[in-house]
């Protein structure tokens, strides 16, 4: 049996469920911005389906997107993100911190995958971790052209770890980043979140509904070449 030579994780829904706090960041951000828009959580479980901040954005504003600041907008909500990161209490989801313990007392090689902001990531990661340093890459919504379900976030990891996809198993929480794995060709741990609903599951390697409910770190092992689960 092996295990996967490295985890990549996505960020946002998957370490932490942090979509409430970007939901608020936006709402306070329009209303400095005197824009009449309120995003309730109903809304903005749709509009996760629009991958990244700013192009949630302009997808809400629809014509009226030129006429908006939306850089300064965006900029303006990343920075209400990281003060609720810095002030307020950070929880990792259930089980998440297990899976990464046990990850390191392998020797497996940890790694993310995430399009949101380097500096919301780094915020998460130093109340989280205390750093980043236990990750060996990050990649981030700065260092890809095309956002998830795009697979470049995948590869790019891979490319920089020197690793193939089938030697590596992916972390995620959201339709988009499950088929941004399965496009990548990398296993996929689906954990969906609060905000993300997953209709077809079937590209998922294995699907939980929390990081807790693996009932053993060795469902990590898979037979060589294969995908399936340890049977012990």
């Amino acid at each position: 049996m092996d295990w996967p030579k490295a985890i990549i994780f996505d960020v946002d829904g998957t370490l932490a469920e942090t979509e409430e706090w970007h939901r608020q960041a936006f709402n306070a951000a329009f209303a400095a911005h005197r824009l009449d828009w309120h995003w309730d959580r109903a809304l903005y479980r749709e509009l996760l389906k629009v991958t990244g901040g700013k192009e949630r954005i302009r997808h809400f504003a629809g014509p009226e997107a030129g006429g908006i600041n939306v850089a300064a907008i965006h900029a303006m909500k990343n920075a209400l993100y990281r003060k609720h990161i810095a002030e307020g209490p950070v929880e990792l989801r259930e089980g998440v911190r297990e899976l990464i313990d046990f990850a390191r007392g392998q020797d497996i090689r940890l790694a993310v995958a995430t399009t949101t902001s380097r500096g919301n990531l780094t915020s998460l990661l130093d109340r989280a971790f205390g750093g980043s340093e236990w990750f060996e890459t990050l990649v981030c919504g700065e260092d890809v052209r095309a956002k998830k379900p795009d697979p470049e976030a995948y590869t790019l990891a891979l490319e920089r770890m020197g690793l193939a996809a089938q030697d590596c198993l992916a972390v995620e929480d959201s339709r988009s980043g499950l088929e941004a794995a399965a496009a990548a060709g990398i296993a996929c741990l689906l954990s969906p979140s609060d905000y993300c609903e997953v209709a077809d599951t079937s590209a998922a390697w294995r699907v939980v509904g929390a990081f807790s409910d693996l009932p053993s770190a060795r469902l990590l092992a898979r037979e060589t070449g294969e995908r399936e689960i340890c049977p012990y």
